[in-house]
């Protein structure tokens, strides 16, 4: 897989965008990092992605809830509510891409190590309610 001198920025302004959110809500919701967070993020998205992409994924009929709750949770951080801000975000969060989970679980499952513990018999059906996979039915 190739990847532009774009797409490879964008790969590392979502990478920063995550680690900051999360650093901000380790130290207790910093309101700062947060939001330095959630910029960088989606300026990373759309970088990866494409602008046009990444209006018309935003803008999607399907995505609309999930679309409001989570630049309705980025506005909530920034007007000094990063508690409620962040739990509307994650609710959006996963509105939004929660048809990826079954893809990066797959890959998940193909690393050495962590393929191993996924594929366990007491985690692999947790992980699998979790992430939301069908199982085969036994006929």
């Amino acid at each position: 897989m190739w990847l532009t001198d774009a797409q490879k920025i964008g790969v590392g302004l979502t990478s920063f965008g995550v680690f900051f959110m999360f650093l901000g809500v380790m130290l207790f919701f910093d309101g700062g990092l947060l939001a330095l967070g959630n910029i960088l993020f989606v300026t990373g998205l759309t970088l990866i992605i494409g602008p046009t992409k990444t209006f018309y994924f935003f803008a999607r009929k399907q995505k609309l809830r999930g679309t409001l709750c989570f630049f309705g949770g980025i506005l909530l951080v920034f007007f000094k509510w990063p508690v409620i801000g962040i739990l509307v975000e994650f609710f959006g969060f996963l509105n939004l891409f929660g048809d990826f989970f079954p893809v990066i679980l797959t890959f998940l499952r193909q690393l050495p190590v962590v393929g191993t513990f996924l594929s366990l018999p007491y985690v692999r059906p947790v992980v699998d309610r979790l992430v939301g996979v069908r199982q085969p039915s036994i006929v």
